[in-house]
């Protein structure tokens, strides 16, 4: 008899080179080839994605009888491209989301946008589209974003010859996403929540990491090797590693736990994705930070760098962020007076020294 040790609907099979793969196969849904090996995290990951429908979902009746050059045909091409499957399983989620509440939408003459020829999109049509989104400006925005992924798609597919998209100007946005926490409710939360509780534990984890909640519900011991955490980032990938600073070390040493996890829920368990920053919501609240979320901690964490002088480089080696850009929405929190009185330091210094060179330089004392 055959040792059944995979998972419900995971089955292994030889790719062309004999090496050991497994895929996800359930009748109604589409199937899904896994990238981590069993036993792992990611795959556990994997196989979560597989069951709630984010990565195999189910199959709709008629969905392989899309018109051809429809918005059907081409997104079902999108879903199998590396465009859609190289992101991180989060980032498929949100732009899976996105897509699907768009091609669902029934203008006024009754037929989703789904139906349309991808050739007869034209600029005043995505105009009219994120129009009728306000005064949501940011899902406006995001929609934009997603059909120019996909005609991009379309024109590499033959199925357009160019963008119209393009043409267009997403709406201005106020405000810079989620707030950055300053040193007051930084210091608010460590008075509400005292060292050997998890909520300061997962408080310590995303201040002295930087990483995203995403990821730091996940750590455990595992990542822990010579006085570094490791960890490779869910949604892009980056792999970092990161001494452990003396603040986080007194946190996990008055926390202890026998789970393989840092932080988990009032039954031992790992937090889902949407729990955690559930939870997290709450502790905050209690500490009276409203306006304070998970995220804002990363952004903090950003901040406090650059005001130490850091430079992006070495901000970027700590967040795992891949271009100067990302880490200036990130760092633009910075004190504006500190910042501002040692670029005045600098500059003073600079002047004094360039007037030493002169007054010591015979030549210009002749001039």
């Amino acid at each position: 008899m055959k040792k059944r040790w995979l998972p419900e609907w995971v089955s292994e099979y030889r790719d062309r080179h004999g090496k050991p793969r497994y895929r996800f196969r359930r009748k109604g849904f589409a199937p899904y080839a896994f990238k981590a090996a069993p036993g792992t995290e990611a795959f556990r990951q994997e196989y979560a994605a597989c069951l709630d429908g984010t990565v195999a979902p189910a199959i709709e009746a008629g969905a392989d009888r899309a018109a051809p050059g429809s918005f059907d045909d081409l997104i079902a091409r999108y879903y199998r491209s590396p465009d859609f499957l190289d992101p991180g399983e989060t980032t498929r989620v949100v732009y899976r989301g996105v897509i699907e509440r768009w091609r669902n939408r029934k203008p006024t003459n009754g037929r989703r946008y789904g139906e349309a020829l991808v050739r007869d999109l034209q600029p005043r049509h995505v105009e009219k589209m994120m129009t009728d989104m306000l005064p949501h400006r940011t899902a406006a925005n995001m929609l934009r974003k997603r059909l120019k992924a996909l005609m991009q798609f379309a024109i590499r597919q033959g199925l357009a010859k160019t963008n119209p998209v393009d043409a267009t100007r997403p709406f201005k946005v106020e405000g810079e996403g989620f707030h950055t926490w300053s040193e007051d409710e930084i210091a608010a939360y460590e008075a509400k929540h005292a060292l050997g509780t998890m909520a300061r534990l997962a408080f310590d984890l995303l201040l002295f990491t930087g990483q995203r909640g995403g990821d730091i519900r996940l750590l455990g011991p595992g990542h822990v090797k010579g006085k570094r955490i490791t960890l490779t980032q869910e949604k892009t990938g980056v792999t970092v590693s990161l001494p452990i600073l003396p603040p986080l070390a007194a946190s996990i040493l008055a926390t202890p736990s026998k789970a393989m996890i840092f932080i988990v829920n009032g039954l031992g368990r790992p937090f889902t994705r949407k729990g955690f920053g559930n939870r997290f919501r709450v502790w905050c609240d209690e500490a009276g930070l409203s306006e304070c979320s998970a995220h804002g901690l990363r952004k903090a964490a950003a901040r406090r760098f650059a005001e130490a002088g850091c430079s992006n480089q070495q901000i970027k080696a700590w967040t795992g962020h891949t271009t100067d850009s990302e880490v200036a929405r990130y760092t633009s929190a910075a004190d504006q007076k500190l910042l501002s009185d040692e670029a005045g330091d600098k500059l003073m210094a600079n002047l004094r020294k360039r007037l030493a060179n002169e007054t010591s330089n015979p030549l210009e004392k002749g001039a």
